[in-house]
């Protein structure tokens, strides 16, 4: 079945769904040990969340890029990605969605928020022909979701690289197997699409916690295996 063009893919629980990040160890360590970010988190500057792992693989090189050593998994609750959805502009002019540029200008000073739709990426980084949802988060929506929306912060760097390493082996099945279960993702408020929203596929089944909860334990028992500090 193939995938709509663009889809809310997370993994999610009743109350929550999960982000990933990359960041340096001096912010990312710090940050999965106390379970939120460390003082040299700037809130003020624009943060980017994605719901996609591989996505977010294929933006860190698999915790391989200067500055993104450290992958973080970013638990948060659904309320405050709603409330980022609800208050978010396209991060780019769109005819037809826009009465104009000036108007999408506008739009862009009024919103804390940015919303992107890029490629997905498949076990090897290249692009599919569907998109991904990403995030910007910044003034308020920066603060929110570093003081209110988290709920856990896990360093998943060991299962990146233990992924990369089975791709890289060419043992496809076991690699997907240790993927985080991505399913479609309905946030309950509209969705800048830069298509008419009818055109952005969001689920209407109930979420389900325990696929979270399966992979969340597979996580820990490979992040516990490799230690989380690095010179």
């Amino acid at each position: 079945m193939t995938a709509p063009h663009r889809e809310i893919r997370a993994l999610h629980t009743a109350g929550t769904l999960t982000v990933y990040q990359a960041y340096s160890p001096v912010i990312g360590v710090p940050a999965a040990r106390e379970g939120r970010f460390p003082a040299a988190w700037k809130r003020d500057r624009m943060t980017w969340i994605k719901p996609s792992f591989l996505w977010m693989m294929y933006r860190c090189g698999w915790g391989t890029k200067e500055g993104q050593e450290t992958v973080l998994a970013v638990e948060i609750t659904r309320e405050g990605f709603a409330w980022a959805l609800e208050n978010a502009e396209l991060s780019h002019y769109v005819r037809g969605v826009h009465p104009d540029r000036a108007a999408w200008r506008r739009g862009l000073r009024r919103s804390p928020t940015r919303v992107q739709w890029d490629p997905e990426r498949d076990l090897h980084l290249n692009p599919l022909p569907y998109r991904s949802l990403q995030l910007g988060l910044g003034g308020e929506a920066a603060r929110r979701y570093a003081d209110e929306w988290l709920v856990s912060v896990r360093d998943v760097t060991p299962l990146a690289r233990d992924i990369h390493g089975l791709v890289a082996a060419g043992r496809h099945d076991e690699a997907a197997a240790l993927l985080p279960r991505e399913t479609p993702y309905d946030p309950g408020c509209t969705v800048p699409a830069g298509l008419p929203n009818s055109q952005v596929s969001v689920a209407n089944t109930p979420s389900s916690a325990a696929p979270a909860e399966r992979w969340t334990a597979r996580a820990a028992s490979l992040s516990r295996s490799t230690p989380t500090h690095r010179s």
